[in-house]
């Protein structure tokens, strides 16, 4: 029977997220696997594992919000802009005080534009950055439009300091730690990095590599996994008998809510469930005709195992 869930893994340093996966496949023997968001190798944290339909909400757990813990040192710059690189700059950070440091970060919250790292998972004409920087290859630099939603300075321990950072979709913490160097006229790295939460995915609620092999052995991983809607808990809910869950199922438009239209934003999303608790489908509210179309529908059952 086929496997479909999110299970909520913490990705251990020193790896990079695809390798977490492929050892996910092995342990549990389920092809059907994919990661909602890479980490860099040298980070650690919440890397939620998505298995058979859950992989159609990927999308919506990439687009939310993520919280960060990240350690910077001042005085140095490398070309990875991280602890794996090599060493491009050295500079004098003695001087650099609190205050000063605090002052900079401010013009890195809210929208900002950041230039992605050479040595990163973009790419350019089909190759990965990383692999024409590995090289020797340049490729045009990767610019875009990011939202900082907080960043705190949490620990002054010169040259090294520590950050909270939330943001939303495409903040590299290893610009923002590369950037800030800049700003102080020292440089900096990023030397360490924790993500603490993926959307509604906490660290201390993850399970481990081990804690995963163990539960396979024991033959209970399955109920280590949340349930496939775990990520559109945020959407609106319906439920709907037997015809209209036949309808949704052929794709057909809907008449859900029809008492509320003049409240309804064209586009809306909202989730489908039957009187039974199965979710159904994902719905969007078509505001011309005043109906609802599937966009994505769903037959897996839903999660019954408690969530660790």
């Amino acid at each position: 029977m086929a496997v479909n869930g999110i299970l909520n893994l913490f990705k251990p340093a020193g790896i990079t997220s695809m390798e977490v996966v492929r050892r996910v496949k092995r342990l549990t023997r389920d092809p059907k696997v994919g990661h909602g968001g890479t980490l860099d190798p040298i980070a650690d944290g919440v890397l939620p594992i998505f298995f058979g339909h859950a992989s159609r909400t990927m999308e919506f757990l990439i687009e939310a919000t993520k919280v960060y813990r990240a350690v910077v040192v001042l005085g140095v710059t490398t070309d990875t802009l991280d602890g794996a690189g090599a060493v491009v700059t050295t500079g004098d950070s003695s001087g650099v005080t609190r205050e000063q440091a605090e002052q900079a970060l401010g013009t890195f919250r809210g929208e900002i534009t950041q230039v992605a790292p050479a040595y990163s998972a973009l790419k350019h004409e089909g190759q990965r950055l990383y692999n024409l920087a590995r090289a020797g290859q340049e490729a045009p630099p990767k610019i875009r439009k990011v939202h900082v939603i907080r960043l705190e300075l949490t620990r002054w321990d010169p040259p090294s300091l520590s950050l909270e950072v939330e943001c939303g979709r495409g903040v590299y913490v290893r610009s923002l730690a590369h950037d800030l160097g800049q700003a102080l006229g020292c440089g900096a790295y990023l030397k360490a990095l924790t993500r603490e939460r993926s959307g509604s995915f906490q660290a201390a609620e993850a399970v481990t590599l081990e804690q995963l092999e163990q539960a396979v052995n024991e033959g209970r991983w399955e109920q280590l996994l949340y349930p496939v809607d775990q990520v559109l808990q945020y959407l609106p809910a319906a439920v709907v008998l037997k015809p209209m869950a036949q309808a949704i199922g052929r794709g057909q438009q809907v008449p859900l809510a029809a008492g509320h239209r003049a409240t309804l934003q064209h586009g809306q999303l909202c989730r489908v469930y039957s009187v039974e608790g199965e979710f159904l489908a994902l719905v969007r509210y078509d505001r011309p005709v005043g109906l609802w179309q599937p966009v994505k529908v769903f037959t897996t059952q839903p999660a019954t195992a408690s969530v660790p």
